[in-house]
């Protein structure tokens, strides 16, 4: 089935900084399918030949300029917005760095028609030859805490190839400006109870023209940051919404506070989910952790607290304390600043020293938990009577 951009009402969204390599070649395989007075480019700052470029394309493309480099959130907001503006009811972004097809257009608008109201999230192949293993292992951590956040299970949620509904954002404000965006849109839509779906995609990784600006330490904190947030959020707003209904939040809370339940057992419960929280288990713990706290009849709603001492932004920190922890036992010594690789190699290459010190944090986390909370608890709470 052919279908044109014109029959979803859409615009295709292409944000651009210094990928004067591959952006021309990205405009002409996207106007072999899109007319150009449906296509918008956001030129972020580029101080590479960018805007020489952009400034020879066809005068119906609606190009918008940043005049300093602001990021990739922000230029897609305001490509959002013009959208709206213009009367566009579905957005369809890709990136210019020529890892996206403009030959996958089609397959989107007919996803899309098909699918209306809903983002079609490009998922590509993540175990194909080439692609980076740092983008690999960060998309297998983004999709996990998409899941949390959602429910919803997707193979590629830092996927920059999407097909956006904008009826749901003309009301909704958005907060970031850099690569995080793209995941506060989606998690935030998914609370509106908008429909997702992955559509397969091409993707082509060559080292020799792509330019990435994902700064690993710098944007992994703020992406964290957020995902702490929309945690947090999805505990207090959209869980409740969701799932909960005024029975469910009765017997939550009867649980916690469980007066037959004995002292010695919360403090257990609260132990053993700082345990779980941090051995080296990452994406499992609760899968793992709830059955067991289940067989040995733990508090499942303290544990679960517990739990989420791992919570985003603590996650540097504990695989650093692990590393650190590690090497002081084997080696005798506190860790160099050259073992600090977060990423899956780095990690992978000091395998032995971190499962060691995870192992051992892990067990420091559950003494300390159990030590204090019996304190407490003991200060402040009657143990019931047997």
């Amino acid at each position: 089935m052919e279908v044109t951009i014109d029959k979803i009402n859409g615009c295709v969204i292409i944000p651009t900084y210094n990928n004067h390599k591959t952006l021309l070649r990205v405009i002409i395989g996207v106007l072999e399918y899109v007319a150009p007075e449906n296509v918008i480019i956001v030129n972020d700052g580029s101080t590479d030949t960018s805007s020489d470029i952009l400034s020879k394309i066809h005068p119906s493309i609606h190009v918008l300029i940043n005049e300093v480099n602001k990021g990739k959130g922000y230029s897609l907001r305001k490509a959002f917005k013009f959208a709206i503006e213009k009367g566009f009811e579905n957005a369809i972004t890709i990136d210019s760095d020529g890892q996206h097809y403009p030959s996958d257009l089609p397959k989107m608008m007919v996803e899309c028609l098909s699918n209306p109201n809903t983002v079609l999230m490009g998922s590509r192949n993540m175990q194909q030859e080439g692609v980076p293993q740092k983008s690999s292992f960060g998309n297998k951590f983004s999709n996990f805490w998409f899941k949390l956040e959602t429910w919803i299970s997707l193979p590629d949620t830092q996927t920059g190839y999407r097909v956006y509904p904008l009826q749901p954002l003309k009301k909704m404000k958005l907060f970031t400006t850099k690569f995080e965006l793209e995941i506060e849109v989606i998690v935030r839509l998914a609370w509106k109870e908008v429909k997702f779906k992955p559509v397969p995609i091409e993707v082509k990784y060559d080292p020799d023209e792509r330019v990435s600006h994902f700064r690993p330490g710098h944007d992994f904190f703020r992406i964290s940051v957020l995902n702490s947030v929309l945690v947090l959020g999805a505990l207090l707003y959209y869980y409740p919404k969701k799932f909960l209904s005024v029975h469910t939040w009765r017997a939550i809370k009867q649980e916690a506070i469980k007066p037959e339940e004995t002292n010695m057992s919360k403090a257990l419960s609260l132990g053993f989910g700082a345990f779980m929280g941090i051995i080296p288990i990452w994406g499992f713990q609760l899968l793992i952790g709830i059955p067991l706290a289940i067989f040995f009849r733990m508090n499942k709603v303290l544990f679960i607290a517990a739990a989420n001492i791992s919570f985003p932004p603590l996650i540097p920190f504990i695989i650093y304390a692990s590393l650190a922890v590690g090497q002081f036992l084997t080696r005798g010594e506190i860790i160099h600043s050259e073992i600090m690789d977060f990423s899956l190699a780095g990690i992978s290459s000091n395998a032995p020293v971190y499962l060691l010190g995870s192992f051992v944090l892990a067990i420091a986390a559950f003494v300390s938990f159990f030590g204090i909370s019996l304190i407490l608890l003991t200060l402040f709470r009657k143990n019931p009577e047997k």
